[in-house]
């Protein structure tokens, strides 16, 4: 009898990518944080996108762009819009970081800028128009604790633009130099009128000489340079100055590597007019010539 034929082997199972090899950035977060513009920012740097994707469908997906050589990055959003199907969502995620370098971003703002966003779009919340619009964001924020608590990266937008958002976005995630991962807030108050609570850093500046007591100044302020003169010219202020400026470069680092994305440094003096607001000014353009995006504003300028 003739020998049978040598079995041919089977073809080798095409090799999976390294999960390292293929990211997966997944967003979510609060209704009206931005998660729409952070998506958008993505896609504009190279991800493949995908908006509302059902979670029961994102471990196949994570498949699907693992093994596809074209794609070496992807991004998709899911929120409270996936209803019950979120509750699923933590026992998913670490299935998917087996399967593909999968980091979690979550988007929040504070519920007054929240409110305000909804009240500019008119759109109605996600999760209904039968409680109020308060009702349903706290809601939303005790349905997304657990997932929360699991991100990789909290971006709080309550100060960012749309515009600053994405710059944010697009500079943390083309790998460009460390110093434009966060953005700074330099404000002016007066103790008067209270500390803004969003200070993450507050600073007294009621020991320098205060212009309010000059006839000539007092109905001015700190950006005058009449009155900027004034306060530049005790030795104390400028070594001030100088001390503040390098604790900030010192510490900008370690707050971006503990994941900080923007950062308040807030300058305090009695009303908030003088003092201060020639601080934050000058704070704020040194840390723009060491290299950090920087803005500064001034709460209390037009109170007397």
């Amino acid at each position: 009898m003739p020998k049978k034929a040598a079995r041919t082997p089977r073809a080798a199972k095409r090799s999976k990518k390294p999960a390292r090899d293929t990211e997966l950035v997944i967003i979510t977060g609060i209704s009206g944080s931005g998660k729409g513009s952070v998506l958008r920012a993505l896609e504009d740097i190279g991800y493949y996108a995908v908006d509302n994707m059902p979670v029961d469908l994102i471990p196949k997906f994570a498949e699907l762009i693992r093994d596809n050589p074209s794609v070496e990055a992807a991004a998709l959003v899911v929120d409270v819009r996936e209803r019950e199907g979120l509750k699923r969502f933590p026992e998913i995620l670490p299935l998917l970081r087996r399967s593909v370098q999968a980091r979690l971003i979550f988007m929040e703002a504070e519920d007054a800028a929240i409110i305000h966003r909804f009240s500019e779009t008119r759109r109605p919340h996600p999760l209904g128009t039968h409680h109020s619009i308060i009702k349903s964001i706290r809601s939303e924020r005790d349905q997304l604790a657990p997932i929360r608590a699991m991100a990789d990266l909290i971006v709080n937008t309550s100060k960012f633009t749309v515009h600053e958002l994405r710059d944010f976005i697009s500079e943390r995630f083309r790998g460009q130099r460390e110093e434009s991962k966060i953005m700074i807030y330099v404000t002016s108050f007066g103790f008067r009128n209270g500390v803004p609570p969003d200070s993450d850093l507050v600073f007294d500046v009621r020991f320098l000489p205060n212009p309010n007591y000059i006839p000539k100044f007092k109905n001015l302020t700190g950006r005058n340079p009449g009155v900027a003169k004034f306060i530049r010219s005790f030795p104390q202020t400028t070594e001030f100055i100088k001390r503040i400026t390098d604790l900030l470069v010192y510490l900008l680092p370690h707050y971006i590597r503990e994941g900080k994305s923007y950062l308040t440094i807030a300058f305090g003096c009695t009303g908030g007019q003088h003092r201060s607001v020639m601080m934050a000014d000058q704070i704020r353009k040194n840390l723009a010539d060491a290299g950090y995006k920087s803005k500064a504003t001034h709460r209390d300028i037009v109170r007397h």
